[in-house]
């Protein structure tokens, strides 16, 4: 698997920062998860819609806000579903992965079990789609182009560094769960081949 060549200087920075997990007790791992998952809600889930919200208002745009039966109901299902993906999906990195999903704090092992048994990326999915919940809930067209462009560049820009890194790291254990699942839409059909580094890590 080969990075686009005009990221491909880039990712050398990059790689320069990016390790992996050292060995640590469950609970460190879980508390550092915990914190990054803390901020990253704080800036955005939070401060990014936010600025949206007010730059929204402040260009005269609010008054292309929506508002839709049912909105708020909808939107605090989707984002507390896509929340438990993600946070159980961050679990299952600390536990199985030994690590955590920090890029500084990579797990150690290839995690190919719970929501990453159905799509490949579900942290990053849940994420996201919590966003979009956010956008829903406001009603509001510039929240939504927030995170549109936040799903553009996890998708072309941060994804093909971090399946570079895995490709390199796990090999064909990797190649083999990448063509059998999908990046976004989870398969109705769990994946079910079991690698190498699962089965010594079940021993």
């Amino acid at each position: 698997m080969k990075l686009p060549i005009i990221l491909d200087l880039a990712w050398r920075v990059f790689e320069r920062a990016r390790g992996v997990a050292r060995p640590a007790r469950v609970e460190f791992n879980c508390f550092k998860t915990a914190v990054q998952t803390l901020l990253m809600w704080l800036v955005f889930l939070g401060a990014g819609p936010f600025l949206a919200w007010h730059l929204e208002a402040a260009l005269g745009l609010a008054r292309l806000r929506f508002v839709f039966a049912g909105q708020q109901s909808v939107a605090v299902l989707l984002f507390i579903v896509c929340g438990a993906i993600a946070l159980s999906s961050g679990y299952f990195l600390v536990i199985r992965g030994l690590g955590t999903p920090l890029p500084l704090d990579a797990p150690r092992r290839l995690v190919i079990v719970g929501p990453y048994r159905y799509v490949r990326n579900p942290m990053a999915m849940g994420s996201l789609f919590q966003g979009l919940a956010i956008g829903l809930g406001c009603g509001s067209p510039a929240v939504l182009i927030y995170v549109f462009a936040g799903i553009w560049v996890w998708n072309y820009i941060a994804r093909p560094w971090e399946e570079f890194d895995l490709a390199r790291r796990f090999g064909a254990d990797y190649e083999d769960y990448r063509r059998a699942v999908r990046c976004w839409i989870p398969c109705c059909t769990p994946y079910r081949a079991v690698c190498k580094m699962e089965s010594d890590l079940q021993k």
